[in-house]
């Protein structure tokens, strides 16, 4: 795993790496893009780095962003009480960000997993959120979505991923020496576009660079804080009172666009996106992304002068 000095030495023009305390001391490596424009705390998918959004680090993207790597993973700690890695943890973390940054509300955006922590954070702290652009995600109850594509019975598609978790955090100790040295080719992030588990769309460089960011966490502790994570139940969506915006894609089997979509459906201020895609729409789909989340900036600007 990279230090996070190294991470800034590596950093595009912009991209910065800084220290951030959660509320239980936890240190957590946030970053930011350092451009101009209204802010927005960006929720990731679990494991992910700025890498994976490659539309937020262009100097112009016209939007200031701040976000943070996942306890234990990309430069982040491991908390002392290795069990304060669920819901609630992450709920502290996005916090202390925003804390850290100065920011009584903004626009909050997730992928993935990082859908959960944007919705609980409206949940928990409705004053804290002027918007939520929500990317290949569900508010809640994730792990029974996924696989959806497949067309697998909800139980038994659940009882598998958190099988696969499980299995994964025994033997991932053995295995993360192994993942880390996979080389990130054009010959690997071809075979990865094509699987059809990602889009062509993406990039090469872009892919290979967010991908080796992921793979460098270790198995057995990105198994630990998936397994946790999983335990978040379906979010209420009644009470939402800002504009929300999601985002499906078409083929995303961790997403299932038909549970997006009735989330969508029941939020008074909504907006249904289908993209054509996977899971990872922020490198198959960064541009339409962007704009989307420019719109929902405009529109949270419009909710807050009529309040």
């Amino acid at each position: 795993m990279r230090t996070k000095s190294q991470q800034q030495d590596e950093a595009p023009a912009g991209l910065r790496f800084y220290d951030v305390r959660s509320a239980d001391g936890t240190r957590l490596c946030a970053w930011t893009n350092g451009a101009d424009g209204p802010p927005v705390l960006l929720c990731n998918g679990l494991g992910t780095s700025p890498y994976a959004w490659p539309a937020l680090l262009e100097p112009d993207c016209g939007v200031r962003v701040i976000s943070w790597n996942h306890r234990g993973i990309g430069g982040s700690d491991r908390p002392d009480d290795i069990e304060r890695v669920g819901m609630e943890a992450f709920l502290e973390d996005a916090i202390a960000v925003m804390d850290d940054a100065g920011l009584s509300s903004c626009v909050v955006m997730g992928w993935s997993m990082g859908v959960n922590v944007a919705f609980e954070l409206i949940n928990c702290h409705p004053e804290r959120v002027d918007g939520i652009l929500a990317v290949g995600g569900v508010p809640g109850d994730t792990f029974n979505t996924m696989l959806a594509p497949l067309h697998l019975p909800r139980p038994l598609a659940k009882a598998a991923l958190l099988g696969f978790a499980h299995v994964a955090k025994i033997t991932g100790r053995a295995a993360t020496p192994v993942t880390n040295r996979i080389p990130w080719n054009r010959v690997t992030t071809t075979a990865l576009r094509y699987s059809g588990f990602m889009m062509s769309s993406s990039r090469h460089e872009e892919v290979r660079e967010a991908v080796r960011e992921f793979m460098a966490a270790d198995v057995d502790w990105y198994a630990h804080l998936a397994l946790h994570a999983s335990r978040h139940d379906r979010v209420s969506l009644s009470h939402i009172a800002v504009p929300v915006t999601l985002i499906a894609g078409r083929w995303d089997v961790l997403a299932g666009m038909r549970d997006v979509r009735t989330a969508a459906e029941r939020i008074d201020d909504s907006r249904y996106v289908e993209l054509s895609g996977s899971h990872f729409l922020p490198l198959e789909q960064p541009e339409e992304i962007h704009a989307e989340l420019l719109d929902l900036i405009a529109r949270a600007g419009q909710t807050q002068l009529h309040r």
